[in-house]
């Protein structure tokens, strides 16, 4: 491996835990990627990927690179190409992007709703009647859709 290749691999990995992320928001746990890849037949544990995360080894496997690479979705290449690097990094930083913004529209429409199960029937009409015209206004400022 080149000189620094533990650094590089160490930042590109932990790239990929802040970013790749389930469901939940919380980052993987190093045990819980180990077991992951282990399941496919790729034996890892929890403290070698937290040795590579933190530059302490320097000559992973070829196959663990390959595991590490199928577990959070990227080319192996990611790890030894700049070019692919930064491609799937801006990807990658799209879909958190997409990720977050979708978190948040869900958590207002949450939201709205717990607090419109609060009101009474009267008021709750009042609110969806707010809520239309609103609605009505913003699409009006939009102008009409591409399929219109």
């Amino acid at each position: 491996m080149p000189d620094g290749f533990a650094e590089i691999l160490a930042a590109r990995l932990n790239k990929l835990f802040a970013t790749v992320k389930p469901r939940n928001g919380q980052e993987y746990t190093n045990d819980f990627v180990a077991e992951a890849i282990t399941a496919t037949g790729v034996k890892i544990s929890g403290s070698y990927i937290w040795h590579l995360r933190k530059a302490r080894k320097d000559n992973p496997t070829l196959r663990h690179l390959y595991a590490l690479a199928a577990f959070f979705g990227v080319p192996p290449s990611y790890f030894f190409d700049d070019a692919v690097t930064d491609r799937v990094d801006e990807q990658l930083q799209k879909l958190q992007a997409a990720q977050e913004s979708l978190t948040t529209n869900t958590s207002d429409a949450q939201l709205i709703a717990m607090r419109a199960d609060a009101l009474s029937p009267e008021r709750r009409r009042l609110v969806m009647d707010l809520l239309d015209v609103v609605y009505r206004d913003e699409q009006a400022e939009r102008g009409p859709s591409p399929t219109e």
